[in-house]
């Protein structure tokens, strides 16, 4: 009998649980690698305050070439789950040139697929094209809220810096590439609070060292690498405030 209560029990914590996240204003799907993947925290947090549900899609170690893989493998989303996120967020931010115009195609069906690392502002423009494509072409699904609209979904995509300013390729290459497309962007090192061109005062080194939890060199100068994780710590809620202010603005009233 009691394993028999215990059972309900567990399932109404389920029911319950369930509901909150269907009952969440907003749905936001994130594509990233260490610096977003669920262990740091800031996104969670970011979306718990935005009363949204988050769906992090990040994995340590993955590029934009692998984001672009799993949108052909269909590992993102299916047609009725398209139709419920509200916006996509892209931290990819590793220090390449995401903004280059060579070897782009016109259309996202026109790259040769899979994707391999050698061309992330290739990765990022077949990402950027087919998710745009997607929500576009839920006009077309007869599941979706949007069919038979003239806009289809609304596609609503955010790019973010990386976490200081010491990433002297990606961090003016993203934006760049967001002023070609017309999307905001977390400028998370903007509003971190410290740069690259001001040493601490007491260390005498970067910043960015004091909050991380390992280092890497940057044209020979030593930063911080991963921010320290979890939800408790200041990086990952100073990020998830950064975040969570960019996307107040960005997302449709509800």
């Amino acid at each position: 009998m009691r394993k028999v209560l215990l059972c309900f029990f567990l399932l109404g914590i389920l029911s319950v649980n369930a509901q909150i996240a269907e009952g969440k204003k907003y749905n936001i799907l994130l594509t990233g690698a260490s610096f977003a993947s669920s262990n740091n925290g800031w996104f969670e947090l970011g979306c718990k305050y935005l009363d949204a549900n988050p769906i992090n899609k990040a994995i340590p170690g993955e590029a934009i070439a692998d984001a672009a893989n799993h949108l052909i493998k269909g590992e993102f989303y299916t047609n009725k789950e398209l139709d419920n996120i509200d916006a996509f967020v892209i931290m990819q931010v590793h220090d390449k040139d995401v903004a280059g115009k060579f070897g782009l195609k016109e259309k996202y069906q026109d790259y040769p697929v899979p994707f391999d690392r050698s061309n992330y502002a290739a990765g990022y423009d077949y990402v950027i094209k087919r998710y745009i494509s997607d929500c576009y072409n839920l006009k077309f699904y007869k599941g979706s809220k949007y069919y038979n609209t003239k806009s289809g979904k609304p596609a609503i995509i955010v790019l973010c810096t990386h976490w200081h300013d010491a990433r002297t390729i990606y961090n003016p290459a993203i934006r760049i590439l967001a002023a070609r497309w017309g999307f905001p962007v977390v400028e998370f090192d903007k509003y971190i609070g410290f740069s690259k061109e001001s040493l601490h005062p007491v260390t005498g080194k970067q910043y960015s060292l004091i909050y991380s939890n390992d280092t890497e060199k940057i044209n020979g100068e030593e930063f911080g690498w991963h921010p320290a994780d979890g939800q408790d710590k200041y990086i990952q809620q100073r990020m998830a405030a950064i975040f969570a202010q960019l996307m107040r603005t960005v997302l449709p009233l509800k």
